[in-house]
C-alpha cells in the first residue's frame, strides 16, 4: 500500500513542491489535522456499500476519489482493518472496464475514466498496469478537436468533455483527465524506472489552446467570449461558451464576456501545474492575482456556496502544486491560506467525521464525495 510519503513521491514530476513551509502566527496543531483526517477517513469506510462501491454504483468516479482519498489520507491502522473492504472497491472498478480502456457504467464515460484511473494508478499493484494502459489510450484519444483535424482552430480544441456525444470540452473533465493521465505516468514510470517510452499521452500544446481559450486574458486567444474586465482577468471559465458565475456586458462595446470564478480558476492553475508551467508564467502569475483579490473561505467566489467543497479541495491541490506559502489578498496583505484552510476545513466536520454541503449542486449533498474532497485538502496540509 503507498502512504502519504509515498504519494508525495510519485506526484513530484508534476507539483512544484518546496521545503519551505510559512510560519503562521497561530497555526492548526498537527494533531488536530490528523484527528480530522482519522476521522473522516472511519467515516468513508464505514459508508462503503457492502460490494465495493461508494454512494452509487453507477458512478464509479466516486469510488475511485474516495479511493484516492483514502490513500492520501494514510490512516494505517484503518488502512489494515478494512484492508478487505479496499480490494473490494478495486474489484467493483475494474469489474467496470470496458474493451475500449473506458471504465463506467454508461454515464459521464470521460470523468468515470479518469476518476477510476486515478485510483488505479496509486493502488501500487502490477497486474492493473493494462488496464491503466488502455485507460490512458482512451482518454489520450478523447481529447477534443473540432474543425479542421490536426489543427487548433477551435476555442474548444485540446480540452476534455463528458464523453463524445458532447460538442464540446471543459475545464473540469480537462482537469480530471489530465490529473489521471499525469498520476498514470508516474506509476508507470515508478515501475519502470523511467525507462520505457509512454504508449499513450495527451496533446500538452493544444491543452494549452484550451486553457487560453478559458483564461480571462483575451489577448492569449480568439475567444471572443473572454472577459477584459478588470474583476475577471486572469480567472478562468467553465468552457469557451460558459461560466456558471454568468457574464457582464461591456457598457461601450455592449458586448457579453463570461465571468471569472473561484473553483474553476484553481482548476486551472492546477492544469498549468500539470502542464509543468509554474508560477513564473506570466498565466500563472494572472490566475494567483485573481485568486488571490477574491479570497475567501466563507464562499466559492462566484458561485456562493455551489461547489464550495470542490473549491476548498482545489485551493489545496493547487496552491501546493504551484508552490504558493502565500496569497496576497485584497488588502494587498499577504495571506497563510494553509493555517486558515485548515482550521476551516476543521471547524466544518460532522460530529460523525463527514463533511457535507447544505447546496446539492454537483453533488456536493453526497457526504462521501465531499469528505473526499476534505480528506485530499487536509493530507496535503499534513506533515
Amino acid at each position: 500500500m503507498l502512504t502519504r510519503l509515498n504519494l508525495t513521491v510519485l506526484f513530484s514530476s508534476v507539483f512544484f513542491l518546496s521545503s519551505n513551509t510559512f510560519a503562521a502566527t497561530k497555526p492548526v496543531s498537527q494533531e488536530k489535522i490528523k484527528g480530522a483526517i482519522e476521522k473522516g477517513a472511519k467515516f468513508l469506510y464505514q459508508n462503503q456499500n457492502a460490494t465495493g462501491w461508494w454512494s452509487d454504483p453507477g458512478l464509479p468516479a466516486l469510488t475511485g476519489l474516495a479511493l484516492v482519498a483514502l490513500e492520501m489520507a494514510d490512516v494505517t491502522k484503518l488502512d489494515a482493518k478494512y484492508q478487505s473492504e479496499r480490494r473490494r472497491a478495486y474489484d467493483y472498478l475494474t469489474s467496470l472496464a470496458k474493451p475500449d480502456g473506458a471504465i463506467h457504467d454508461g454515464r459521464l464515460i470521460n470523468y468515470n475514466t479518469a476518476c477510476s484511473l486515478m485510483a488505479l494508478s496509486v493502488a501500487n499493484e502490477t497486474r492493473y498496469r493494462p488496464l491503466i494502459e488502455k485507460a490512458r489510450a482512451y482518454i489520450a484519444a478523447s481529447q477534443v478537436d473540432l474543425g479542421k483535424k490536426g489543427e487548433l482552430d477551435d476555442p474548444h480544441d485540446g480540452g476534455v468533455g463528458y464523453n463524445y456525444k458532447y460538442d464540446h470540452s471543459d475545464m473540469n473533465n480537462t482537469l480530471m483527465a489530465i490529473e489521471a493521465m499525469r498520476m498514470s505516468e508516474s506509476a508507470l514510470r515508478q515501475k519502470d524506472k523511467g525507462i520505457q517510452p509512454l504508449k499513450h499521452d495527451l496533446d500538452w500544446k493544444a491543452l494549452e489552446h484550451f486553457l487560453a481559450s478559458c483564461q480571462n486574458l483575451p489577448e492569449r486567444s480568439k475567444n471572443p467570449n473572454l472577459s477584459n474586465h478588470p474583476e475577471d482577468r486572469g480567472g478562468f471559465i467553465y468552457h469557451p461558451g460558459e461560466s456558471k458565475a454568468g457574464e457582464v456586458v461591456d457598457e461601450e462595446t455592449k458586448r457579453a464576456a463570461l465571468r471569472s470564478y473561484g473553483s474553476i480558476s484553481y482548476a486551472g492553475m492546477m492544469s498549468f501545474a500539470y502542464a509543468r508551467i509554474g508560477k513564473d508564467d506570466d498565466r500563472v502569475s494572472a490566475v494567483i492575482d485573481w485568486l488571490g483579490k477574491n479570497y475567501t473561505l466563507n464562499e466559492n467566489p462566484g458561485m456562493g456556496q455551489e461547489g464550495i467543497y470542490y473549491y476548498f479541495h482545489l485551493i489545496s491541490k493547487a496552491l501546493t502544486a504551484q508552490d504558493v506559502t502565500t496569497l496576497k489578498g485584497p488588502d494587498a496583505k499577504s495571506i497563510d491560506w494553509k493555517n486558515g484552510l485548515a482550521a476551516k476545513l476543521i471547524s466544518l466536520q460532522n460530529k460523525d467525521g463527514s463533511w457535507k454541503n447544505s447546496n446539492k449542486r454537483w453533488m456536493e449533498g453526497d457526504p462521501n464525495l465531499t469528505t473526499s474532497y476534505v480528506l485530499v485538502a487536509l493530507s496535503l496540509l499534513a506533515d
